[in-house]
């Protein structure tokens, strides 16, 4: 039994909570450190071929970026059905598989390293290495959301949601000077080797400790021990293998649009993630340690924001109702998300342009748990799958990124570039119009469900 399991075992006959809600954010705690691991290992290969990489193989930017955007191609493909997966067989054994799988293709990534010998094969190995990466690492962010909707009470999801996408951040920040630190210590292939190893160590602590979610008896009472309704949402998705036919959620305007406004905020983050270390030290020809110094600052705003936004969204729920407090968070950020990266790419002097760059990822940063959240709930007890989708759409703006930028940077110059993210982030805020976070979520009809547990084998 886990550790989560073994907790609320011990209150299956007592009349509070308590422990079970502290085992519920110790769950939310967890998927941090998981979410923190993945990210560091998605990112490291940018700071491996701007300090390496580039250079040992003789790969051009553009031809770099295709390598960075190989990993997104396949997470986003395998997206959806990813989400499938979560609701078939549960968020957490789901997770697990993100994680074991990590293992061999991280350390396959610095084996590359060790028998290529030109760069065509260097590039051909290194992109089919990415993309078997993003395949197995799909599911992560939906099974988290899916968690988060399993063990987190109404009134805490989009809190919950900005702590785990917020300890993600917290991964890719690190990735400039820790794994930077790797490769100037042991070089980049070793370094891989090394990040390898800490994924395999989380991958056993993760299957040791989590549960899919608490029990009847643990959700029947409030904290003070007064008998309450199950939580509708929770009871619709707390449980796997529950008939998903994805395919109906295209037809839900508000997921749809949500999704299409996630695809902004994608391409906004990936624009930093992937080419802010290259813009600081080959276009604003810092140092190199400075450059990827500066660029942890950004990244770590924005995690900060993702915590800070959830906060204030469940306090704007809770004071103006989720129709339109849900709004306010994510229509707001990214406006002034859009708005402080123009400052950013206007300014001339570094200390500047780095602090205006911080600040318009903590504004689009704060928007992060409200998408989340919303889809888990829109979605009901298909709430894998819409994650899946919101996320396919995150990605799909993730893998124009680090291919749209480089183009237009070298074409129209590298300001245009970075500021063609402010336009970007507009459109999205544009799409909150039409999205309705209150709406119920929609059930498949019988026919539906019917015909998907036929051509499901193994429902």
């Amino acid at each position: 039994m886990t550790v989560a399991g073994n907790a609320i075992g011990l209150e299956a006959g007592a009349a509070t909570t308590a422990a079970p809600r502290r085992v519920a954010w110790e769950m939310v705690g967890f998927m941090m450190v998981v979410a923190a691991v993945c990210h560091f290992n998605r990112i490291s290969i940018t700071t491996a071929g701007n300090a390496r990489i580039m250079e040992q193989y003789g790969i051009e930017p553009e031809w770099m970026g295709w390598i960075y955007s190989a990993y997104l191609i396949t997470y986003t493909v395998c997206m959806i059905p990813g989400g499938w997966v979560i609701d078939r067989i549960g968020a957490v054994r789901a997770l697990a598989i993100v994680l074991a799988g990590s293992v061999p293709f991280v350390a396959a990534t610095g084996a590359v390293g060790l028998v290529a010998r030109d760069a065509s094969f260097a590039f051909v190995a290194m992109w089919i290495v990415r993309a078997l990466l993003g395949i197995v690492s799909a599911p992560l962010h939906p099974a988290c959301a899916r968690v988060v909707g399993n063990w987190v009470e109404a009134g805490g999801r989009v809190r919950a949601n900005g702590l785990v996408t917020g300890s993600a951040l917290m991964g890719i920040a690190a990735t400039p000077p820790v794994f930077g630190f790797l490769i100037t210590r042991f070089d980049w292939p070793a370094a891989f080797l090394i990040a390898s190893g800490v994924t395999a160590a989380v991958a056993v602590v993760w299957m040791l400790v989590a549960s899919e979610s608490p029990g009847p008896a643990a959700k029947a009472t409030d904290s003070s021990g007064v008998p309450r309704p199950i939580d509708e949402l929770t009871a619709a998705v707390d449980q796997p293998g529950t008939p998903a036919p994805w395919i109906s959620l295209l037809r839900d305007r508000s997921l749809v649009l949500l999704t299409l406004s996630f695809a902004a905020v994608g391409y906004f983050q990936y624009l930093f993630f992937y080419w802010m270390e290259y813009y600081f030290e080959k276009v604003l020809h810092l140092e190199e340690s400075t450059s990827r110094f500066y660029v942890a600052i950004p990244t770590l705003a924005m995690g900060v924001g993702m915590v800070l936004g959830g906060w204030l969204s469940d306090a704007l729920e809770r004071a103006h109702g989720v129709r339109w407090g849900r709004r306010f968070v994510p229509m707001g950020g990214m406006a002034a998300g859009a708005c402080l990266l123009g400052l950013g790419v206007w300014a001339r002097e570094p200390v500047w342009i780095v602090t205006w760059f911080a600040m318009a990822m903590a504004a689009v940063g704060a928007a992060e748990g409200p998408f989340w959240a919303t889809a888990i709930e829109l979605g009901g007890r298909r709430g894998g799958s819409a994650a899946g989708l919101l996320n396919t759409g995150g990605n799909v703006g993730g893998i124009l990124a680090p291919i749209v930028t480089p183009w237009v940077g070298q074409r129209y110059g590298w300001g245009g570039a970075v500021a063609l993210g402010s336009l970007v982030s507009l459109m999205g805020v544009a799409l909150w119009f039409g999205i309705d976070p209150a709406r119920k979520p929609r059930e498949p009809s019988p026919m539906a469900e019917a015909l998907d547990w036929e051509i499901d084998p193994g429902a």
